[in-house]
């Protein structure tokens, strides 16, 4: 009896984290992730872990591809890659979008739902999240 009811309560609780990491919605149609997965492999991108559309990681894996391409040699400035990707989903999915670049690091922050995406690409790992921004009054400070 209480094995059936460990896995009733198991089953519930990934249930309740599907609905928080993908916004009270099912996972993406199965050809949606296959096609994710196949850009990834023409881009040479491995994907570590998400929560976010598929459309926005497509847009992510493209644009870090084509900034890595078009930048310099032998190896581009890490910091102004994750400027430009910051600017790209600040400009297209609104503001307060957060990027880190490197070859080794260690993260534990909050993201917005629907807002994070870690992946590596060639020999560095990016990760891509968005944090909630309040507007400050002044009658606050005074």
């Amino acid at each position: 009896m209480e094995d059936s009811q460990g896995s009733k309560e198991k089953q519930e609780l990934k249930l309740c984290f599907q609905s928080k990491r993908y916004g009270n919605k099912e996972k993406p149609p199965m050809e949606d992730r296959v096609k994710l997965a196949a850009i990834a492999i023409s881009l040479n991108v491995r994907l570590r872990s998400s929560d976010m559309p598929v459309n926005m990681q497509e847009h992510a894996l493209r644009c870090t591809r084509r900034l890595l391409d078009s930048a310099p040699e032998p190896r581009p400035s890490l910091t102004q890659l994750a400027r430009a990707i910051k600017k790209e989903f600040d400009s297209v999915y609104g503001p307060a979008w957060q990027c880190v670049i490197g070859t080794s690091f260690g993260s534990y922050g909050t993201h917005s739902v629907g807002g994070f995406l870690y992946f590596s690409i060639d020999s560095l790992s990016i990760l891509l999240f968005k944090t909630e921004v309040q507007l400050v009054n002044k009658k606050g400070f005074e």
